[in-house]
């Protein structure tokens, strides 16, 4: 994957097919400590300790539709290209949480790409979901959260095409300054 972004999508869908009904997708950056750290946390069915041992092997998956798992092994291998690392916690019934550090200014780190437009698209693909999406550096914050865009939209449904747009728009829009002031964009 040649984009965090497309990491971001891969693990949330995971959390999609396990059955989350709420999802949290935190970017955090921090240049003072050379920091860039990517978390994907869900309440879905979460692994038993066996599972969760084993998904990071490019060989192992629980898909019938084929016979190696990449997502979470290439996450983990762009994670410690940079001098990072990649950890999962997992709990059946509970859910899973996927954490990868990446060294903020190393070459090797892929381009973070377009979060607004994986998040947006997350939501109105799964709009039965909630997803919370943070964006957190020195310089700023800011959370998109739909429980929050639902209570404004009352009964206009978030896969409807232009309050897509507008969603994808709103994130970019409450990011973009944050992130250029970090240089991740």
């Amino acid at each position: 994957m040649q984009e965090l972004s497309m990491h971001v999508l891969d693990v949330a869908e995971n959390s999609v097919a396990a059955g989350a009904k709420l999802v949290h997708i935190t970017l955090e950056a921090d240049a003072a400590r050379d920091l860039l750290a990517l978390t994907i946390e869900d309440d879905g069915k979460g692994m038993d300790p066996q599972v969760a041992a084993q998904v990071t092997d490019p060989f192992y998956t629980t898909r019938t539709t084929r016979k190696v798992g990449l997502g979470l092994p290439l996450l983990k291998m762009a994670a410690e290209l940079t001098g990072g690392e990649m950890h999962l916690q997992s709990q059946p019934g509970k859910g899973t949480k996927v954490c990868a550090r990446f060294g903020l200014s190393h070459i090797d780190r892929a381009p973070l790409g377009d979060m607004a437009s994986t998040v947006g698209g997350l939501i109105q693909c799964s709009p039965q979901i909630d997803f919370v999406y943070t964006v957190r550096t020195p310089d700023g914050e800011f959370v998109a959260d739909t429980r929050q865009l639902r209570e404004i939209l009352g009964d206009v449904p978030l896969s409807e095409p232009a309050v897509a747009q507008w969603v994808r728009e709103y994130i970019d829009e409450n990011t973009r300054p944050i992130l250029q002031r970090s240089n991740l964009i």
